[in-house]
């Protein structure tokens, strides 16, 4: 059926106007057969095609023209341009898994040729094997096909171009014979590759762990050994049996960016057996048992029966707050208080009078009191008012010393900023008592409100760990929230962080600035510190290290300097779960007075946990400055 093909395309080229003289236009040409095939290979000029009919079919052709790039990048093995090919189209626009006319995909041709860095380009691409190759006869015997009918070929055209007289057939022959000669040299090469090949050795270090209470995880490496073909996947196998006489289950991993896998659906307290074999051309190669040799499905929490920390907590507060809010509703608090001073009174209406003015704006200059700003940042943008001033409004002009258990409330109030209103009906007559840190308070939600309504939107994001105080006697809480969107705020405007240092003229002297230009010269630190404090780290096991540092009204912790919101820690290993196994054995040796680490059984869960945090202390311990001497 080939040799048929290939005499049909002989005779269509016959017809042809002369093509391109190079060797692989010929080569590509017969591997194109189908009909369907057949496309123009001049440029188009997309802008003379009319009509989505047009367009798709030029996509099509520029689809078709990538994948026999491919190809042809393949047999040539060039590694360089099969990179720039898998990055520029995705699988599917490659048609990477769709068989040729000769029954061949990318990945055969670079495995039987013994191309590693070619073929594991395609495996991490998504590329698989030919479907048509089910058994080593199958891919033996049409390997031997393509060979045989390769050298057919170039004996027929070699008797031609010898016997004709040199005319523009002749010629055309000659390029065709090239073309086969380099063909028939490719699969004599693909043949030998596969001859000469053998089973891969099994996986190296192969390492079970548990999981969950329910699941266990397999880590392996591919095998050592450089002389077999190219590994296309692995197969992972697990018993409760040592002999794996009866097997339980297996799977097949076949995508190999990551060569791990997790077995679950497992019975906790049950021992399970895992090994894991690689394959390749040739077949199967032996399995690799796992170190440990077994797993036994556990959470460290069934050491004591301990319930999940977590669970039902979110709900359980969902459910507490909306309890607060139906008592309030009918609370006493929530009734005119009539023993009120009339000096308080007094203040508290003009204050009243003063943030709900319909000419109530943002503050320009600061008058020694307490005030509220929000930071909205996108980029290096950062939103001003209209008179180019970072949104600023007052809480409470005589108020000179924020305590630090107002700032801590008011740190909390920003959990809630949905809830201000309501908060606000809460205190509104409670106030009217004489404790200042009512009235204080109380003052804040006012602030708060008025920010929101000044800029339009509830959410004001994080406040800053620390208010901002000057020798004037300005305390300044801040709050930083990132805009990700082309959100719109009423009042105010964006402008690049830059333009606003530098044009902004400071009326404080660089010996006692006040609150605002600190806050000016300290905002890209501060918006720096935002972003760091949001990323959070990846799943794993971590060694983390409290270290506190306490005074009268607050108590400080250490933490890094690029993740602010975590305690100082390394990452002990990638696996989150601490089996029932391995809590026993740290409980033991938390239990002693002296603690000398009693080493567990070699290749043993605890064994491994034991070597991997001896490494992460070390590390830990470096981090946090504490000599080695120091650290039992």
């Amino acid at each position: 059926k080939m040799t048929q093909q290939m005499r049909d395309l002989q005779l269509a080229q016959a017809r042809k106007p002369p093509g391109p003289s190079s060797p692989n236009a010929a080569k590509r040409l017969y591997r194109n057969l189908s009909g369907k095939f057949r496309v123009n290979y001049t440029s188009f000029d997309e802008g003379s095609l009319v009509g989505r009919g047009e367009k798709e079919k030029l996509r099509k052709s520029h689809l078709f023209q990538s994948n026999a790039a491919l190809f042809e990048a393949v047999e040539l093995q060039d590694m360089e341009r099969v990179q720039e090919l898998l990055k520029q189209y995705s699988p599917e626009e490659l048609d990477l898994n769709t068989p040729n006319s000769e029954g061949l995909l990318p990945l055969d041709i670079a495995i039987m040729t013994n191309n590693a860095p070619i073929a594991k380009a395609l495996l991490h691409a998504g590329a698989r094997e030919s479907p048509h190759f089910v058994s080593l006869e199958s891919r033996s015997l049409h390997v031997s096909t393509l060979v045989r009918e390769a050298e057919q070929r170039v004996n027929e055209l070699t008797a031609q171009v010898v016997n004709e007289a040199p005319n523009t057939d002749c010629s055309e022959k000659e390029k065709q014979l090239k073309a086969w000669e380099w063909r028939y040299r490719l699969y004599k090469r693909m043949k030998a590759g596969f001859e000469h090949a053998r089973v891969p050795d099994a996986p190296t270090s192969v390492h079970l762990s548990v999981a969950s209470s329910s699941s266990v995880q397999v880590t392996f490496w591919e095998p050592l050994s450089v002389n077999s073909a190219v590994v296309t996947k692995y197969k992972v196998e697990w018993s409760c049996s040592p002999t794996f006489s009866p097997p339980l289950g297996e799977a097949v991993i076949d995508k190999l960016q990551n060569l791990h896998f997790t077995i679950q659906g497992l019975v906790s307290g049950t021992a399970y057996y895992v090994q894991v074999s690689a394959y390749n051309m040739k077949g199967w190669g032996p399995p690799q048992a796992s170190v440990p040799p077994f797993a036994i499905p556990s959470n460290w929490r069934e050491y004591d029966g301990r319930a999940p920390r977590r669970r039902g907590q979110a709900e359980a507060l969902d459910q507490l707050l909306g309890q607060v809010k139906t008592v309030h509703q009918h609370c006493v608090c929530h009734e005119p208080c009539k023993n009120q001073p009339q000096s308080r009174k007094h203040s508290v209406s003009k204050s009243l009078k003063h943030l709900f003015h319909p000419g109530s704006k943002f503050l320009k200059t600061l008058k020694r009191g307490l005030y509220l700003t929000a930071i909205f940042y996108k980029d290096d943008n950062i939103l001003v008012t209209h008179e180019d001033q970072i949104p600023v409004v007052e809480i409470d002009d005589t108020y000179s010393c924020l305590l630090m258990q107002d700032f801590l409330w008011f740190t909390k109030v920003s959990c809630m900023w949905d809830e201000i209103l309501w908060l606000r009906q809460c205190v509104t007559v409670s106030q009217s008592s004489c404790s200042c840190i009512l009235q204080t308070r109380f003052k804040m939600l006012l602030a708060i409100s008025q920010m929101q309504g000044l800029l339009g939107i509830q959410d004001l994001g994080q406040v800053f760990f620390e208010p901002i105080k000057d020798k004037q006697g300005n305390i300044l809480i801040v709050t930083l929230k990132e805009v990700k969107t082309n959100q719109t705020f009423e009042s105010v405007r964006w402008v690049p962080i830059c333009k606003l240092q530098t044009s902004r003229k400071s009326v404080s002297s660089p010996e006692e600035p006040t609150a605002l230009d600190m806050l000016l010269i300290s905002v890209q630190d501060k918006l720096a510190y935002h972003q760091r404090s949001s990323h959070a780290l990846p799943p794993g096991l971590y060694l983390g290290y409290l270290k506190l540092c306490s005074a009268v009204d607050q108590i400080r912790v250490l933490v890094p300097e690029q993740l602010p919101n975590i305690l100082c820690h390394v990452k002990i290993r990638s696996n989150p779960n601490i089996s029932r196994e391995e809590w026993e054995w740290l409980q033991k040796m938390a239990s002693v007075e002296e603690p000398v680490p009693a080493e567990p059984e070699a290749d043993s869960t605890q064994d491994q946990l034991f070597q991997e945090l001896q490494v992460a202390i070390k590390e830990l311990m470096t981090l946090v400055n504490i000599p080695l001497g120091e650290v039992r």
